[in-house]
């Protein structure tokens, strides 16, 4: 049987609020949550997390960012601890649980309460190949009957 699929891919984008300062402070904390949440979610990581401290403009804005990238696409992560708040997104074009997702950040960084919406992507991806070829002959047999007119 086909698998019709509805969108390319999943986006999660969550924001944390009430988090304890001092969880958001936490280098090893946000390395150790990217380094498990692709395991727990049933993705393929493909480099070791990327976590960095942060200081901008605005003294306030501080915090720390992480990054990991997975077969499937990505995972991101940026706290802000003097506004007790973090932002999460998790693209991927597999399905996962989201509400998985949402449970293991909470927990890891003490959530109080959170906005979170997840969406399909990608809800013109041509999966069909067949179809996507035809498109592309028809385009390039157009442009190659443009160029022919412009020449006579």
């Amino acid at each position: 049987m086909t698998e019709i699929r509805q969108a390319f891919g999943q986006h999660l984008v969550m924001d944390g609020y009430g988090c304890p300062r001092i969880l958001l402070m936490d280098l090893d904390r946000v390395y150790e949550f990217l380094e498990t949440c692709p395991d727990l979610i049933h993705m393929t990581k493909l480099m070791p997390p990327y976590a960095f401290k942060y200081h901008g403009k605005v003294p306030d804005d501080w915090g720390l960012s992480g990054f990991v990238l997975i077969a499937e696409s990505h995972i991101s992560i940026h706290t802000f601890p003097e506004r007790n708040y973090l932002s999460l997104d998790i693209f991927s074009c597999k399905q996962f649980d989201d509400a998985k997702a949402m449970a293991y950040v909470s927990k890891i960084f003490g959530i109080g309460h959170h906005q979170s919406s997840c969406f399909d992507r990608g809800l013109e991806f041509p999966f069909d190949v067949g179809v996507v070829a035809g498109h592309v002959r028809a385009e390039r047999n157009g442009i190659a009957t443009g160029q022919k007119e412009r020449q006579l």
